[in-house]
């Protein structure tokens, strides 16, 4: 019988157990939980990973702890520009938006894409044009607004600073969120949706939407999500290295994975991690930073969730 498995991550960064409060960490723990369960439910009752990967993130973009979706960070603008992908890895197609604003769930626009254009990415004005066009819903400014979002742009709004909202200059820490999994068929998918970096500026956009960066999936070797410093994972091209790793010179999931994250990515200076499951079903989730938002499931198996390295 095929091995199910689901695995997400919710931002890579300066994470540690003197950051968080027993509070705060205990509700990370349990929406990372409560979001792998229901995809994986998905799986079990013979849903493809692509319906899982799509479940998950929205589950992520739907709460304000994770910087994608309601919880997306503030741009220079005070506003809040979003960028998504899914990929499935049956067919190699893909769907990506980037620089989107309004949209409740850009996880679900890039879907969209994926079913019903010819197209991979769509951007700006184009894509929420695009997504109206498909009912895709929207949300008013007061939805993705947040204290502590609010909170951050304010400490750099004034300065030609950007951020990522992990790093120790801001109280809390939020991430870029992403899903992948293998269904009972043995198809994988992958799912990545972001707010960017806080203060960003002239519609600056990251690895998370670009396939082969942030984003990939391929029946023939792994579903790969990314989380980072987008920077350097759009310039290590992260996602497909490990799938070439794999397909190329024969490394397993995890040799794969730590050379990129480990090596590859450390000698750039490039900060995260990614999370990436095989059609056989093993799962990876290396991060090269303090700590990682991370959670799992596998047949078999019980709920694994994550937040510190020693985990």
């Amino acid at each position: 019988m095929q091995h199910l498995a689901i695995a997400i991550h919710g931002g890579a960064g300066t994470l540690t157990r003197s950051s968080l409060t027993a509070e705060q960490e205990k509700a990370y723990r349990a929406v990372l939980g409560s979001t792998v369960e229901a995809a994986y439910r998905v799986l079990v009752n013979g849903g493809s990973a692509l319906e899982a990967v799509e479940l998950a993130v929205t589950y992520l973009e739907d709460s304000p702890l994770f910087n994608a979706g309601r919880g997306s960070v503030f741009t220079k603008e005070g506003k809040h520009e979003m960028d998504a992908a899914i990929m499935w890895g049956k067919t190699l197609a893909a769907g990506a938006v980037a620089g989107v604003r309004s949209i409740r769930n850009p996880v679900k626009l890039a879907r969209a894409v994926l079913e019903h254009s010819d197209h991979v990415m769509l951007s700006t004005y184009g894509a929420e044009e695009f997504a109206r066009s498909h009912g895709i819903a929207f949300a008013p400014e007061t939805y993705f607004f947040d204290h502590h979002r609010y909170k951050q742009w304010s400490q750099v709004r004034d300065s030609n600073i950007f951020m990522l909202d992990h790093t120790q200059q801001v109280d809390d820490k939020f991430g870029t969120v992403g899903a992948v999994a293998v269904d009972q068929e043995g198809n994988v998918a992958a799912a990545t949706s972001t707010g960017g970096m806080t203060n960003k500026n002239y519609n600056r956009i990251g690895d998370t939407p670009i396939i082969g960066a942030g984003t990939y999936a391929n029946n023939s070797t792994c579903a790969v999500s990314c989380t980072g410093h987008g920077e350097y994972f759009m310039r290590a091209v992260v996602a497909y290295d490990v799938s070439c790793l794999m397909e190329y010179k024969g490394c397993t999931l995890q040799e794969a994975c730590s050379i990129v994250v480990m090596d590859k990515l450390v000698k750039l200076g490039g900060e995260g991690g990614l999370t990436a499951v095989s059609p056989g079903g093993e799962i990876a989730m290396p991060f090269n930073s303090e700590g990682m938002y991370r959670a799992s499931l596998q047949s078999g198996g019980t709920v694994f969730t994550g937040i510190y390295r020693e985990e």
